[in-house]
């Protein structure tokens, strides 16, 4: 008995301490502290814009903070999870990781994230918080704490080539808002033109925000049930089918993005982050490039589901933690978004900046093709991660099976078979 409520005591002891630890955070940094830490990321990996803007926050951050300095580690992104892995496993992982936010859960469940909100003081993170969009910080949070605070991300927009609209006698400032405008819109480019007509990015987020703007869902409330494959999933898929059994879609095999880019595609959805490339390609060419929302399934509201990152602070050393803290406080800021956006092309977390002439409200008069990716800010849904250690796989079976109901001409019926086999591998 006497053993039983010494326990209960210690675990008591344990609560009270945690929640002080929690309500407190740590300090900040002495100037005498000087504290190294490394900083994982996939922009780092990336040729061009991606790592020049992320290289640019460092610097920034590194005058600002002359005893803190951030080791930047490039590490493609389709290695950044197994990578980081294998270091934690080895005892040397990454102090903040750059992750992607399908691997939220797995990243939670396996890497030992520290919330943020048990390192940062509430004061300080009431008051970094504050400003940014609501949209955004839930991207990286799970059971009401914040594992990952949500860094890179856009969502699918419409490119469109008015140039080749106008070659197919249509007008260039035309800006269709639901797929069936769209397919149409595309026929008259392919009927008209030697150009294509429509390509859509075959990534699983983008995969996701069709689903779900066809009025589906990719698993239960309860995180337990997938159900990407029933009629609303079905039906999304077989909108895309009918676009390409028509002539309206690129067809399989055709590298849609450098098409876009190459001006041989009139109209393309894709992640915002390519509107740089995208423009530098045009400027050479003499192409004329206009921007539209996600497109709808008719009357339905679109529900656009983000890419990108988060950041993660991954280090058990208070002294990293802290340095990890202030590096992610400063590229979350209003001037750190500001690099981002205007730089990297990504959206930023905080909206007020985007009429401040401080941060981009010059830069946005200047660049208007960014406004259709900022006004989805509003409907933004995050990108479903998938529980348990199977989660890769279970994305790769969505992602085989639309792809073979789009342009393998399957029945949109064979998602059920595939949502069967995927649920198999959920947590038990």
């Amino acid at each position: 008995m006497r053993k039983h409520v010494l326990a209960l005591f210690v675990a008591a002891l344990f609560l009270v301490t945690a929640a002080v630890s929690a309500q407190d955070g740590l300090p900040p940094l002495g100037a005498d502290q000087d504290v190294t830490i490394t900083f994982y990321s996939y922009n780092l990996a990336s040729a061009g814009i991606g790592a020049a803007g992320t290289e640019q926050l460092i610097s920034e951050f590194e005058e600002l903070h002359p005893n803190i300095h951030v080791e930047g580690v490039g590490v493609p992104a389709t290695e950044v999870v197994s990578r980081t892995q294998a270091d934690l496993a080895a005892g040397n992982p990454p102090d903040v990781a750059q992750l992607i936010f399908n691997d939220l859960d797995f990243v939670i469940n396996n890497f030992g994230a520290t919330p943020l909100e048990q390192i940062v003081p509430v004061d300080e993170w009431a008051a970094h918080v504050e400003g940014f969009h609501p949209r955004g910080l839930p991207l990286g949070q799970q059971n009401g704490l914040t594992y990952g605070m949500a860094f890179t991300f856009s969502t699918p927009v419409l490119y469109i080539n008015t140039t080749i609209l106008e070659e197919a006698g249509i007008d260039p400032t035309t800006v269709p808002t639901t797929w069936d405008e769209v397919e149409e819109l595309a026929l008259q480019v392919v009927a008209n033109t030697d150009k294509q007509g429509v390509s859509i990015y075959q990534q699983s987020w983008i995969a996701q925000a069709l689903v779900m703007s066809n009025g589906g869902r990719m698993l239960s409330e309860d995180r337990t049930t997938l159900m990407f494959g029933e009629e609303a999933g079905q039906g999304a898929m077989a909108r895309l089918q009918a676009m390409v059994n028509s002539g309206a879609h690129v067809p399989a095999g055709v590298e849609a993005f450098q098409a876009f880019a190459g001006g041989q595609v009139a109209m393309m959805l894709n992640t915002t982050a390519a509107l740089r490339f995208v423009q530098d390609s045009f400027a050479q060419t003499g192409q004329v490039l206009n921007m539209g929302m996600m497109p709808s399934y008719g009357d339905l509201p679109t529900v656009p589901v983000n890419s990108g990152s988060a950041l993660f602070i991954l280090s058990q050393d208070p002294l990293k933690q802290r340095a990890a803290w202030d590096f992610i406080k400063f590229v979350t800021s209003e001037r750190g978004y500001t690099i981002i956006t205007s730089q990297i092309g990504y959206l930023p977390l905080r909206p007020a900046i985007v009429n401040d002439p401080e941060y981009l409200g010059t830069w946005i008069a200047e660049n208007p093709l960014y406004l259709p990716n900022l006004e989805q800010l509003d409907s933004l849904t995050p990108w479903v991660s998938f529980p348990g250690p199977n989660y890769r796989q279970i994305e790769q079976i969505i992602t085989e099976a639309q792809t073979n109901v789009i342009f393998n001409n399957a029945d949109p019926a064979t998602l059920m078979d595939a949502q069967v086999r995927a649920q198999a591998l959920m947590p038990q």
